[in-house]
Order: structure tokens, then C-alpha cells, then sequence
């Protein structure tokens, strides 16, 4: 294997978070991993990336408690546990209560997570702010974990913020990150260079994430985009940029910015070599 991102694409043609990362000392890890119905996939794009009937995954992580981030492994847990190997799990999660504040069922998703949680219990990791993590030659460094005294926007701005360094390059993670969690975590880091990355994976699948100012910090020369067309056009149904998601305007930041590399979920599976 390579130190290699894949960028997995989405089975129903929704917005989700879905990475396989792979590194040349032969380990890989998963972040998040997308809905039910993405399952399948993970567990084919797993057998073919290490040629194993049985793929061995060292780190499944997950940035937070979404159902587009977690369900897939749900999904695993529950009817495929035995075509899979994993050794270790990291989430830090808020309560259900806090995510049940969000209303609109947002917490089912944690609460199933939580049915399984037998099943692994003995492979969780809980990271916190500023643990670091070496998994092969990938080196994760954990920027930021739920702060609950945000009051809005409740499981997106629980996300947990980490930088991976692999390749000799640095790829920053921001899940589903809002404003709100974007504004504290360039307060933490102000007047350091902790949040410059090359590659970014965009916050909230590229609209209604973290803030500009937030992305001239990282000033990344790549950027990763979790986002189906539609999403990417904001396009309802009535056509071109004629909803009110925010992604042609978070477009237009990083051409702001000068980057000319772009990987998105629309064109499909992205395979990135570092």
C-alpha cells in the first residue's frame, strides 16, 4: 500500500463523510464512513485496498454523531462484524441528551451507536484536544473535542477536529464543524500555525461549516469536498445557486484563496497519492 487518501463516494447520492486512508508501513484507518447504505461499499473498497477477505482497519474514527457520519458503522456492527477486523475506535461524542436538543431525530443515530457499543467496547479510544495518535506512519494530532457550552447548531459544532501528518504532508479533518466551533478553535490557536494544512477537508460538506477567516488560517493548496452535485450547485430543484446553501460562496473563498485543487464527491470516488 501507499500513503493514499480515497475519498469514497456516496451510494445514495447524499451529502456524507466517507474516507479510507491507507499508509505505505501498510495500516489503515477509516473516518467516519457514511450512511447505512454505504456499507457495503466500505467493506469492497476495504477487501480490494489490502487484498484481505477479511480487511484488518487499525483505526476507525469518527468525528461526530450524525447519521451520515456513523450509520455505515452501525451497519457493520450489526450485520457484518465478522468480514472485518478492527482494532481500535476513536469517538468522543457528547451525550444523547445534548444531541437530542437538536430535535428532527438527530440523535438516533448515537443512540444505536450506543446499542452496539458492546460489541466494541474493548477497542475504544476516547481522544481529547491535543492527544496525539501514531498509527503506522500517519500522525494525528487532535486539535479540538466537544466543547458543550455551544448552544446551537448542537452535533455539528460536537465535532472533533484532528490534523493527520502523513507523507510529509498535513491533511486537517473538520467534520461538520460550524461557525460557532470554527470561531473557538482559531481563538485557541491564534498567532500559531497549527491549523495550516495542505489539504482540507471542507467543514459541513462545503456550506454553513467554519467561517472564511477560518479557512485563510489553514491557507490549504487542496481541498476536500464531501459534496453531490447538487449540493455543490445549490440546486434544489430550480436550478444553478438557487437555494440557500452556502457552498458557490465557499467556492468562491478558495478561489479567493488560489486553490486550484479541488477533490469532490460528485465526480465520484477521489484517490488522492501523498
Amino acid at each position: 500500500m501507499k500513503n493514499t487518501i480515497y475519498q469514497l463516494n456516496s451510494v445514495t447520492g447524499t451529502q456524507m463523510n466517507s474516507y479510507i486512508i491507507t499508509t505505505a508501513d501498510d495500516h489503515v484507518i477509516v473516518i467516519d464512513g457514511g450512511f447505512r447504505q454505504d456499507a457495503e461499499n466500505m467493506l469492497t473498497y476495504l477487501r480490494d485496498i489490502t487484498g484481505q477477505d477479511i480487511p484488518h482497519v487499525d483505526a476507525w474514527i469518527f468525528s461526530h454523531a450524525h447519521l451520515d457520519h456513523i450509520s455505515c458503522f452501525n451497519e457493520v456492527v450489526e450485520k457484518h462484524w465478522d468480514k472485518i477486523t478492527v482494532d481500535h475506535v476513536y469517538y468522543n461524542f457528547p451525550s444523547i441528551q445534548y444531541c437530542s436538543r437538536e430535535g428532527r431525530g438527530y440523535d438516533r443515530a448515537i443512540e444505536e451507536f450506543q446499542a452496539n457499543l458492546p460489541r466494541f467496547a474493548d477497542k475504544v479510544l476516547t481522544p481529547y484536544g491535543f492527544d496525539t495518535y501514531d498509527i503506522g506512519e500517519a500522525h494525528i494530532e487532535i486539535l479540538y473535542t466537544p466543547n458543550c457550552e455551544i448552544q446551537c447548531n448542537f452535533v455539528n459544532n460536537s465535532t472533533m477536529v484532528f490534523m493527520m501528518t502523513l507523507g510529509g504532508k498535513k491533511i486537517l479533518f473538520l467534520g461538520d464543524a460550524g461557525e460557532e466551533e470554527g470561531d473557538r478553535i482559531l481563538a485557541l490557536y491564534a498567532g500559531t500555525d497549527k491549523l495550516k494544512a495542505d489539504y482540507v477537508q471542507m467543514a459541513h460538506h462545503g456550506q454553513n461549516g467554519v467561517k472564511k477567516d477560518f479557512y485563510e488560517a489553514v491557507a490549504p493548496t487542496a481541498c476536500l469536498w464531501c459534496t453531490p452535485k447538487w449540493l455543490w450547485d445549490n440546486d434544489a430543484g430550480l436550478g444553478y445557486n438557487t437555494h440557500g446553501w452556502k457552498t458557490i460562496e465557499v467556492q468562491g473563498w478558495m478561489e479567493e484563496l488560489g486553490v486550484k485543487e479541488h477533490y469532490i464527491l460528485m465526480n465520484g470516488t477521489q484517490i488522492i497519492e501523498l
